[in-house]
């Protein structure tokens, strides 16, 4: 069984025009399935519908066999930006969602710190977010979502906002916590670099309205061997993926 299923899924905003039509697609337990078009393709109206932000017209949503299309609170999404309140430590950032969905601020803050090492943010608990660099604020937001996942995350172009010596450095790191984590994680991307380098699965959304057009298998091991992006196999899956957009 999937972990995630959304299965002929169709949403307009004004019950005429569709932006998104027949959707269907399956996130696997601990996989990391991008989502990748031009911008205007319904990326994240479908993100909106899987999270249960937005009700489909047509078709559903399944977490673990269950319905549960237009319920939201189920799974975790992470933005663009990080959305770290700036007059909170990073410990009272990340134990937010767990206090406001009712645990005591004593154990939020120490379920929290349990993983802070895990995520590479030791000694940052008692910082505020204006101290720390762009790519350890992403890395707090991305425990933030964690912790309150369900183990499935949905994450809109989290490393966009990053300079690209600092976006290396994030893939290398998000791919050795979700090796970790095992977090089954759908990402949107419109980077293909990206898509190809953190994926097991690429779909590849387009027209208007958006529907998926194809389906890409990364077939390489992970963690990817570091120099995997000059590699023959990453180009030819870049060529590929090019013809398809």
């Amino acid at each position: 069984m999937a972990k995630l299923e959304v299965k002929d899924v169709s949403f307009s905003y004004d019950g005429k025009t569709n932006v998104i039509e027949n959707i269907n697609i399956k996130l696997n337990k601990g996989e990391i399935v991008s989502l990748l078009g031009a911008s205007g393709g319904g990326k994240t109206t479908l993100f909106n519908v899987i999270s249960g932000l937005l009700t489909p017209q047509r078709g559903s949503v399944f977490l673990d066999g269950e319905e549960i299309t237009g319920k939201h609170g189920k799974m975790s999404y992470m933005l663009q930006k990080d959305l770290l309140m700036e007059y909170k430590t990073i410990e009272d950032n990340i134990a937010l969602p767990l206090i406001i969905k009712g645990e005591k601020k004593s154990d939020a803050r120490k379920r929290v710190g349990e993983h802070f090492s895990e995520f590479g943010l030791e000694g940052t608990e008692k910082c505020y977010p204006a101290e720390l660099s762009g790519g350890m604020r992403q890395r707090a937001a991305l425990l933030r979502t964690y912790m309150v996942s369900n183990n499935v995350a949905l994450l809109d172009e989290p490393f966009s906002a990053l300079d690209t010596l600092t976006k290396d450095d994030m893939h290398k790191w998000f791919l050795g916590v979700m090796d970790r984590i095992r977090l089954s994680t759908i990402l949107i991307t419109h980077d293909i670099d990206e898509a190809i380098l953190l994926s097991d699965r690429i779909y590849i959304l387009g027209g208007n309205p958006g529907s998926v057009k194809n389906e890409i298998v990364i077939d390489e091991e992970k963690p990817r061997n570091k120099d995997f992006n000059l590699t023959e196999r990453f180009l030819n899956y870049k060529k590929e993926i090019i013809s398809m957009l």
